[in-house]
């Protein structure tokens, strides 16, 4: 399963490490990718809830759109 958030605040490499470590700590998640220039971060794992990811990020100071 892949999961894409759209995600603001994101302006240097490591806003992009904060986002995916913040990720990638949940259970569940295999992958996360973060990328500021586009915008999102892309989620790969079993039984993502967007929610929970959704807290996730925005408990690491980044804001979610989508």
């Amino acid at each position: 399963m892949q999961v894409t958030l759209k995600v603001e605040g994101m302006m240097c490499p490591k806003c992009e490490a904060r986002v995916k470590k913040a990720l990638e700590a949940l259970d569940g998640v295999e992958t996360a990718v973060a990328d500021r220039t586009a915008g999102t971060a892309v989620i790969t794992g079993a039984a993502l809830d967007a929610a929970v990811l959704k807290a996730a990020v925005e408990e690491a100071g980044y804001t979610v759109t989508e």
